[in-house]
């Protein structure tokens, strides 16, 4: 399951408030500037600071 476009436009990373974007296998959410990977789990991002994976 993807995320929608519609979607990714409003998301922001939770920690920067900065952009985020689909990493290239689709599971994931990745902000450059914390360098930062949030999980997609069952089709919803995780957003959480604590549960993000650094990159």
């Amino acid at each position: 399951m993807t995320i929608s476009k519609e979607l990714l436009e409003i998301l922001a990373c939770p920690k920067c408030k900065g952009r985020i974007h689909l990493n290239d296998a689709g599971d994931g959410l990745i902000c450059k500037n914390c360098k930062l990977l949030y999980e997609i789990r069952d089709g919803i991002p995780v957003m959480l600071i604590d549960e993000a994976k650094p990159i």
